[in-house]
């Protein structure tokens, strides 16, 4: 998401200083890219968000907290790293920030914290039933950023729709990229899980729109700290939704499924409208979109990984090769 980001911050704010932060897991893991996304900020540091030097904090107006161990798989892995990086750390971050006068932070949160949702959609007033230590980290945050003095600084938690789309740092253990990654490598779209649970999707470039949106909004004592479902109302699919569409979008691609996949008690539609009502417009990838954005940033790459499952691209395969350096240290 921060390879999309960076170029859409420069273009959208080509005065700003802009600052990165990054652990650098994943730096050299370019996707067709023509030149590292980096290059076009201000100042790249490198670290462990754990020990973070607040000092860059001084004179930032928004902080964009991306950070964190970035799927279920990786959190039941690393359970005791996914509390402290993408909880404690972040809840640590926001009260440095505040400290700091920053005007604005701005938290990625997941539509994740919904967990099982079997009786209709899921809006900001929904109970919370996180079902993966994942999930968990991001009701945890919420709850005690809502909580916390953070004195005149905004904070806005956006709960993410499912990420999917192309990216210069792409990954394919997001539903929709494995989905065509199989379809261009296999000409079959392998289905590993239970195709009924329901997801809502959304592109990384809408994401970035999303957090555009966040730092544009404007300030009110009564929304000091929101949190708000990102995504559209007309995005939410079930997994075999997404099979067909990409069957539909990549010729002689065939479905397969697997029979004996156990049920998947992550299913959740999610209601969007606050956001519609609230940033209008703001959204502009529609699925299909999406799907031949990947098409064309796959053959840019010339991608033929039959095996790319088993690859770095899948997130959880890089972490593991680091997992001595997830060991926290003082």
């Amino acid at each position: 998401m921060g390879s999309v980001l960076v170029p859409y911050l420069r273009a959208r704010f080509p005065t700003c200083h802009l600052i990165g932060f990054d652990r650098g897991y994943f730096a050299h893991l370019l996707t067709g890219a023509h030149f590292a996304p980096e290059i076009l900020l201000n100042e790249q540091h490198y670290g462990d968000i754990r020990k973070f030097p607040y000092t860059l904090l001084q004179g930032v107006d928004f902080v964009i907290h991306l950070a964190a161990l970035s799927n279920d798989p990786m959190g039941t892995e690393f359970d005791s790293e996914t509390l402290e990086i993408n909880y404690l750390s972040s809840v640590k971050l926001a009260l440095s920030a505040s400290e700091k006068n920053v005007k604005g932070f701005i938290f990625a949160s997941s539509c994740s914290v919904y967990g099982l949702a079997d009786k209709g959609s899921r809006n900001e007033q929904s109970q919370t039933s996180p079902l993966t230590h994942y999930a968990r980290s991001k009701v945890l945050t919420e709850r005690e950023l809502q909580a916390a003095n953070l004195d005149s600084m905004q904070c806005t938690c956006l709960r993410f729709a499912t990420a999917c789309g192309m990216s210069d740092r792409l990954r394919l253990d997001l539903v929709l990229n494995d989905f065509v990654a199989s379809a261009i490598t296999l000409n079959e779209i392998t289905v590993l899980s239970d195709v009924t649970p329901w997801r809502p999707l959304i592109d990384v470039e809408d994401m970035c729109r999303a957090i555009d949106w966040a730092i544009s909004r404007e300030f009110s004592y009564e929304n000091q700290f929101l949190s708000i479902n990102v995504g559209s109302n007309d995005s939410n699919y079930q997994v075999i939704d997404l099979a067909q569409a990409v069957a539909h979008r990549v010729d002689k691609a065939k479905i397969s499924l697997n029979s004996n996949a156990p049920n998947d008690s992550r299913s959740y539609k999610v209601d969007f409208s606050l956001f519609a009502k609230l940033a209008p417009g703001a959204l502009q990838c529609s699925l299909d979109q999406t799907i031949d954005n990947l098409i064309e940033g796959l053959d840019r790459m010339k991608f033929n990984d039959i095996n790319f499952r088993s690859s770095n691209l899948i997130r959880l395969n890089a972490i593991r090769k680091k997992s001595d350096s997830l060991a926290f240290r003082d």
